[in-house]
């Protein structure tokens, strides 16, 4: 009786160990996907507003687009750069812990667990990247100036809605709270870059 006892004790903490683990992986895939998200919401609010604040100094489309393109090709490799270094000194944490705990406890398991800091850049880049393509996409095809801006800022409204459900349904967030705060978040970014650059529209530029 014992013995079955201890058979199904310990079977109930091997399950239990199996759940912890499976949640462990579905927070991790949880935040990465968050973090997608949020550096899809960089980009689109950060390209839309560069776009916007070129359209308030100059009505050609070509400097519009040059913009948001250079705006996209340089917030990318920032954001690239920012997170390959950010998870290049969490790996190094990481790496001397467990190696502490070889040499303490004898136990270096989690080493396929370690933080890739390519992969972690590449993430970041796209998902930068697919966020800025949206307003580039969306004034791309469209001459006419005041039709233009127009545009711009309907597409990225309703692309910030989009990662806005995104973020709060990942988040377990109230969805149209989410959604006010990030739509309201960039229309703010969008208003005061126009608005700065129209002032200067007055000047040589």
């Amino acid at each position: 009786m014992a013995l079955g006892d201890a058979k199904l004790s310990l079977e109930g903490v091997e399950g239990q160990a199996a759940d912890v683990g499976a949640q462990e992986d579905h927070t991790q895939r949880a935040q990465w996907l968050r973090a997608a998200v949020l550096g899809a919401n960089d980009g689109l609010v950060s390209t839309a507003s560069l776009m916007m604040g070129v359209g308030a100094v100059k009505d050609d489309p070509k400097a519009m687009i040059i913009s948001g393109f250079a705006g996209l090709v340089a917030g990318a490799c920032s954001m690239a750069i920012g997170e390959f270094v950010s998870v290049y000194a969490q790996l190094d944490i990481e790496v001397a812990q467990m190696k502490r705990e070889l040499q303490t406890k004898g136990d270096g398991a989690g080493a396929d667990r370690l933080p890739s800091p390519v992969q972690a850049a590449a993430a970041s880049a796209l998902a930068f990247s697919l966020g800025a393509v949206v307003p580039l996409l969306a004034a791309g095809f469209i001459s006419n100036y005041k039709v233009r801006l127009g545009v711009v800022a309907t597409a990225a409204s309703a692309a910030l809605v989009a990662f806005g459900s995104v973020g709060a349904v990942l988040g377990r967030a109230p969805v149209g709270r989410s959604c006010l705060r990030v739509v309201v978040g960039g229309w703010a970014a969008m208003a005061v870059t126009f608005g700065l650059m129209r002032l200067f529209s007055v000047s040589a530029l």
